[in-house]
C-alpha cells in the first residue's frame, strides 16, 4: 500500500474514532440530565443551524408581517423600530443559548423550570411552561402553513392579473395540502430532514441575495425613494397615536425571529449538542437580524411613496405588490415561487421541532394519551406519532380561519405570546431560586444577569403588545382575540393540573429518568435505577 493511501485510511479512521468519541460523549451528558439515547445523532452542528435559520424563515416571514409594519409608521417603522426589536431579539437568544448549552435535551424549557425552580413550585411551573410551548410551537406550524396557503393564493392572484380572490375555504383547503406534504417530509428518517437543511440554507441566502440585489436594480424610477424617505418619513395609516402605532410595529420582526428554542428541542439528535445548540441559537438569530434589517431597508428604497395603495392591492400581500411594481407578472411570478418554498420549508422545520418538544413532554407522562405519543418508530426512529399529533392539532386550530380574520391574529399570536411565557420563567428560575445551575461551554459569565434581566423585561412587554387590537375602538370583527385564546389554554391548562382525582397535581412527577437498569446498555455512570431526576440527583 502506497504511503499516501495509508495516510488517507489513517484519517478516515481518526475521523471515525472521533466521531464515536462525540456520540459517546454526547450520550453521557444526556445520561446525566436523566435520559436514555432513543435518537440516531443525525444533525450536523450545520443542519441545527439550518433548522433555526428556515424556521425564522426570513423573506417568507417578512412578506407576511409587512401587513404590520407599513400602515404603522411606514419606513421608520420598518427600518428603526427593527433595530431596536434586533438588540433584544439577540438578548433573549443568549439567555436561550446559555441554558441550551447548559442542559441539551429535547424537553428543553420545561426540564430546566424544574431543574431550577424550588421545589414548592417546580412541578406546578414545568407543567405551565411544558403547556405554554406546546401550544406554541403547535401554533406555530399553523401559523406558518397558513402563511404559505396565502403565498400560494397570491401567486394564483398575480398569474390571473388579479382578477381572483380566494376565500376562507381556498385558503383552508389549501393549507390542509400544504401541512399534509409537510407531514409526508417529517414522517421521514432524521437524517432525511437532516441533510435537507442544506437545502433550505441555500434557498434561504439565495432568495435574501436576490431581493437585496436584484429589487433596487429592477424597481422602476416611479417607485424608488430618497434616502431621506427610506430612513426618516414616518406615515401612519392608523388610528392610534404616532408614538404608540410605532410600538405596534414591532409585530412585525417580533413574528419574524422567534422559535428561539428550537435547536433545543433537536439536541437529542444533534451531534456535540452542548455546543452545536448554543451556536445554532446564537447563529441563526444575529444573521437574521442583520439581513433582516438589510431586506427591510431595500424594501423602503423601492416601495414608493403611496403606502396605501401597496397596502390595498387585491394580490393582498404588501411584498408581493412591491415586487409586482418592481419585476412584473413574470419577475414576481419567479421570486414568488422561490418565497412559497421557503415558507414551505420553513413549515417542516417547525413541525420538526415541534413533534420533538410534544414527544419529550409525552415521555415524562405530561400529554393527555403519552403512552400512545411516547414512542419511537423502529423503521424511521423517529416520534412518528407525535408529528401527526402536531399536525392534526394544528389543522384543528386552524379552524378558527372560519371566525374571521382576528381570529387567524390570534393564531399568530398564540405562536409567539405563549412561548414568551415558556421562555421566561427557566430563565427567572435560573437566578431565582436556588439551584444547581452548571454552566456548558457557552457561558456569559457576570453578563448572565443583565442579560435575562433585557430578555425578560422585554419579552413582558412585548406580551402586552400581541393582546393589543389594531385600533383603538374595535368593533367585534376586528378584536384582538389573542388574550382570551392564550387565557383559555392556561386556564385548561390549570383546571387540568388541579383537577380532582385526576389531576396532574396527583401523578405528574417532572422529568422523571427513563434510564434503564442494564447498565451493558449504556455504559455511563449514574444510571443505575429508574425515577425522577431528585432521586436520580441523589443517588450520584
Amino acid at each position: 500500500m502506497k504511503s499516501a493511501e495509508i495516510s488517507v485510511a489513517a484519517q478516515a479512521i481518526d475521523t471515525a474514532t472521533a466521531h464515536v468519541r462525540t456520540e459517546q460523549q454526547d450520550e453521557a451528558v444526556l445520561a446525566a440530565l436523566g435520559y436514555k439515547q432513543e435518537f440516531k445523532r443525525a444533525f450536523t452542528p450545520l443542519e441545527l443551524f439550518g433548522v433555526g435559520f428556515s424556521i425564522i424563515g426570513l423573506l417568507p416571514s417578512i412578506a407576511y408581517v409587512l401587513v404590520y409594519a407599513i400602515p404603522y409608521g411606514g419606513p421608520v417603522a420598518m427600518v428603526w423600530g427593527w433595530a431596536i426589536c434586533a438588540f433584544f431579539l439577540i438578548c433573549i437568544a443568549l439567555a436561550m443559548a446559555e441554558l441550551g448549552s447548559a442542559a441539551p435535551t429535547s424537553g428543553g424549557l420545561y426540564y430546566w423550570t424544574y431543574r431550577f425552580s424550588s421545589p414548592r413550585w417546580r412541578l406546578f411551573l414545568c407543567w405551565i411552561v411544558g403547556y405554554s410551548n406546546t401550544i406554541g410551537n403547535i401554533a406555530g406550524v399553523a401559523a406558518v402553513g397558513w402563511g404559505c396557503a396565502v403565498q400560494i393564493l397570491a401567486a394564483a392572484s398575480i398569474g390571473s392579473n388579479l382578477n381572483f380572490a380566494a376565500t376562507t375555504a381556498q385558503y383552508y383547503g389549501t393549507f390542509l395540502a400544504v401541512i399534509a406534504a409537510q407531514l409526508v417530509i417529517c414522517s421521514t428518517a432524521s437524517k432525511v430532514v437532516a441533510r435537507l437543511q442544506h437545502l433550505y440554507i441555500i434557498l434561504n441566502g439565495l432568495l435574501i441575495l436576490a431581493v437585496i440585489i436584484a429589487l433596487p436594480a429592477a424597481t422602476p424610477k416611479e417607485f424608488k425613494n430618497t434616502a431621506k424617505f427610506a430612513f426618516g418619513n414616518f406615515t401612519n395609516l392608523m388610528p392610534w397615536t404616532p408614538g404608540f402605532s410605532f410600538v405596534m410595529s414591532f409585530l412585525a420582526p417580533l413574528w419574524t425571529i422567534c422559535s428561539f428554542d428550537a435547536a433545543v428541542h433537536i439536541s437529542e439528535e444533534a451531534s456535540n449538542a452542548t455546543v452545536a445548540v448554543p451556536a445554532a441559537i446564537l447563529l441563526s438569530t444575529v444573521i437574521a437580524a442583520v439581513l433582516g434589517w438589510a431586506i427591510n431597508v431595500v424594501i423602503a428604497f423601492c416601495m414608493g411613496t403611496d403606502l396605501a395603495a401597496v397596502l390595498a392591492s387585491p394580490i393582498g400581500q404588501p411584498l408581493a405588490t412591491i415586487f409586482f411594481n418592481s419585476f412584473g407578472q413574470k419577475g414576481t411570478l419567479a421570486l414568488w415561487s422561490i418565497v412559497v418554498a421557503v415558507q414551505f420549508m420553513m413549515g417542516t422545520s417547525i413541525m420538526t421541532t415541534a413533534s420533538r418538544q410534544s414527544f419529550a413532554f409525552a415521555r415524562d407522562g405530561a400529554l393527555p394519551f403519552s403512552r400512545f405519543l411516547y414512542r419511537v418508530n423502529p423503521t424511521t426512529q423517529t416520534p412518528l406519532y407525535c408529528v401527526w399529533f402536531v399536525a392534526f392539532c394544528a389543522c384543528c386550530l386552524s379552524l378558527l380561519a372560519f371566525a374571521g380574520p382576528a381570529a387567524i391574529g390570534a393564531i399568530f399570536s398564540l405562536s409567539v405570546a405563549p412561548q414568551y411565557v415558556a421562555y421566561s420563567i427557566p430563565i427567572v428560575a435560573r437566578f431565582a431560586f436556588e439551584n444547581d445551575y452548571k454552566p456548558g461551554p457557552f457561558n456569559l459569565g457576570a453578563f448572565g444577569l443583565p442579560v435575562a434581566i433585557a430578555a425578560v423585561a422585554w419579552m413582558c412587554f412585548t406580551i402586552l403588545i400581541f393582546f393589543f387590537p389594531a385600533s383603538p375602538a374595535p368593533i367585534a370583527a376586528s378584536m384582538n382575540y389573542s388574550i382570551v385564546v392564550l387565557g383559555g389554554i392556561l386556564f385548561l391548562a390549570i383546571l387540568y393540573f388541579y383537577f380532582p382525582v385526576y389531576g396532574g397535581v396527583h401523578w405528574f412527577k417532572g422529568p422523571v429518568s427513563n434510564i434503564q437498569t442494564n447498565e451493558k446498555e449504556l455504559k455511563v455512570s449514574g444510571t443505575k435505577e429508574e425515577g425522577s431526576l431528585d432521586e436520580k440527583a441523589s443517588s450520584n
